[in-house]
């Protein structure tokens, strides 16, 4: 499956278009991981914690929008966009949402 953040795949050509497809998922912090990205935070440096939740969340978001797109038998998803938002006090939505497309 490719992704793209474009509008289509360079050197193929759409042939098929299956419309919007999505994936998202809700994240929590987790108490140990948020105090330890709290200390850091008072003496700076990068929040891995913070960094590791995120990758991981926008990995599980693609994955399903891959799975929905395989679905409706596309084999790529072009004009792929993130947006994210607060469900709930500690908690996040990561949700990705592309074009699924056929390409030769």
């Amino acid at each position: 499956m490719e992704v793209s953040n474009l509008e289509t795949i360079p050197g193929r050509t759409i042939v098929a278009h299956f419309g919007v497809v999505t994936g998202s998922t809700v994240r929590a912090k987790n108490f140990g991981k948020d105090f330890l990205a709290g200390l850091r935070n008072i003496v700076g440096g990068e929040l891995k914690e913070y960094t590791e939740l995120l990758q991981e969340a926008r990995h599980d978001a693609v994955m399903r929008m891959c799975e929905q797109a395989q679905q409706v038998g596309a084999n790529a998803v072009v004009n792929v966009r993130f947006a994210t938002s607060a469900v709930a006090s500690g908690a996040a939505e990561l949700y990705v949402y592309g074009t699924a497309v056929e390409v030769r």
